[in-house]
Formats: structure tokens, C-alpha cells, sequence
């Protein structure tokens, strides 16, 4: 029996899932045999990845930086009659850039894509999962990026995705409330666009932006997300938790217990 068996033949939904791991989640969900939106600020690739993934898969536009356009995305969903039981909150942007001394837009476009976009996705389908019957699940996408102190080049980004997992972890104390599961996954460095999210960032945000193809080449040697999916699908079928990918060979470990360490030992009882 599949891990993921007691979600067949319900809706998921995946943000952020025209390519890298949103997709790779999408297809798994759908080949586990899930109806899976694939949720993109980009139509036409969302909709050319549901076409590639099959099963029944379908293509959803939102901007999940803007609470009002999700909000029609979730109505258009509720149209569709068929409620929510796995909701994957997944996209996110990569930045470049430092904290301090950071464009005003950048920091806007960080926060509110990786740490707003989780609150306000949640928001805005959490009415649709409360419909479900049977098993509901939330994942949240964030990075091994949040276990170890911001550094290197994406200072900026590594703090975006410490908010992710300080919000990730709030969504999972409040859906245990209510019975929904919870899979926080901290990936490592892989194969995924994310290097070049600026091609997809809204006026807003200081508009549409290809970024250097060089600096692609970590990323581009880096392993493929579809190595995470067996770990993801039985950590959702037991009822999520902590879901750590790494693809640095120990080094996350041993940043994650240094920095715990660190900060264990400044403590001081007053």
C-alpha cells in the first residue's frame, strides 16, 4: 500500500510548483494519486507543468505576495467544489543580495514572497482544507539555509528563510489543533531555478529581471529534487514532522549542533 494511500483521489495543492521542487512535489502527489493544482505567479508554465504531470492535474495563477490574489485563487478553487487536503506551501525566491543596505524592493520581494506568502497562503486555503474529510496535511518548503547562521553570498535570503521556518513551525503547532498534519522539509542546495526567480518578480517588486547564467553553476551541478520525494511521501504518511534533505555531506549538520551550541551556552539564568 502506498504511504500516501488515505490521499487518493483528493486535491492538493502546490505553490510555487511550475518547476524545481514545487514540481517534483506535484508530481509525486499526483502520481500517488492526488487531483494536484499547480499553483505559479507564472500561467503558462504552470499550466504546461500540470500538462506534463497528467493524473488530472491542473494549472492555478496567484501572486502568493498578494493576500488579494490568492484570495481569488482560493474562491476560484472553492468553485470547483472539491476542498483542499494537502496544501504544500512551496514558493519561494531566491535573493542575492545583503541584509544591511539592502534595496527597499529587494527586502519587500524577500519577506513577501518567502515569509509573508506562507501566512498569506495558508489564510486564504486553510477554509478550503477545513471542508476536507479524512486526513489533511500542510507542508511548508524551507531551506537548510534556516539551520545555520546567514552567511555567504545570500545573507538576505538565509534570513527570509529563517522567518520561513519560525512561520513553519507556528502553522504546525496551530493545524495540530485541528488534526491537520504538518511536514516542515529543509532542503539542501539542489537542482532547481531558483537562482534565476527574479525572471518572475512583479512590477512591484522592481519588475521581470534575468539573472547572470553564470552564477548558475552550483546550482545547475547540484543534485535533483526528485531525490527528496521518497523521504517526503513517508514523512507525510506519518504524519509529517522535520524533514531535513541535505546535499552538503555533513556540513549542515555540523553548522545546525555549532550554532545550537553557541547559542545554548550564551544562555544565562536571571
Amino acid at each position: 500500500m502506498s504511504e500516501l494511500e488515505a490521499y487518493r483521489g483528493k486535491t492538493a495543492l502546490v505553490t510555487g510548483a511550475a518547476d524545481g521542487i514545487g514540481a517534483m512535489l506535484a508530481k509525486g502527489l499526483a502520481e500517488a494519486g492526488m487531483e494536484v493544482g499547480v499553483l505559479d505567479i507564472r500561467m503558462e508554465a504552470a499550466a504546461a507543468t500540470a500538462q506534463r504531470i497528467g493524473h488530472g492535474a491542473f494549472a492555478v495563477a496567484a501572486d502568493v505576495s498578494d493576500p488579494e490574489d490568492l484570495e481569488k485563487a482560493a474562491d476560484a478553487l472553492a468553485g470547483r467544489g472539491k476542498p483542499i487536503s494537502m496544501l504544500w506551501i512551496n514558493a519561494g525566491v531566491g535573493v542575492g543580495s545583503p541584509v544591511i543596505g539592502a534595496r527597499e524592493r529587494t527586502l519587500n520581494w524577500g519577506f513577501g514572497v518567502n515569509v509573508l506568502g506562507a501566512v498569506h497562503t495558508v489564510t486564504a486555503f486553510r477554509p478550503l482544507m477545513e471542508r476536507a474529510e479524512g486526513k489533511r496535511h500542510i507542508g511548508v518548503t524551507a531551506s537548510t539555509a534556516a539551520l545555520r547562521a546567514p552567511e555567504g553570498a545570500f545573507p538576505l535570503y538565509a534570513s527570509t528563510k529563517h522567518a520561513t521556518f519560525a512561520v513553519a513551525e507556528a502553522i504546525r503547532g496551530e493545524a495540530a489543533k485541528d488534526g491537520i498534519g504538518c511536514t516542515i522539509l529543509c532542503p539542501g542546495l539542489l537542482n532547481t531555478a531558483i537562482w534565476d526567480a527574479a525572471r518572475a518578480r512583479p512590477e512591484r517588486f522592481g519588475g521581470v529581471r534575468r539573472q547572470d547564467p553564470a552564477i548558475a553553476g552550483q546550482w545547475n551541478e547540484a543534485k535533483s529534487p526528485d531525490l527528496m520525494w521518497p523521504h517526503i511521501a513517508r514523512t507525510v504518511g506519518a504524519g509529517g514532522g522535520y524533514l531535513v534533505c541535505a546535499t552538503d555531506e555533513g556540513e549542515t549538520k555540523a553548522a545546525f549542533e555549532a550554532r545550537a551550541a553557541e547559542i545554548a551556552d550564551s544562555i544565562v539564568e536571571i
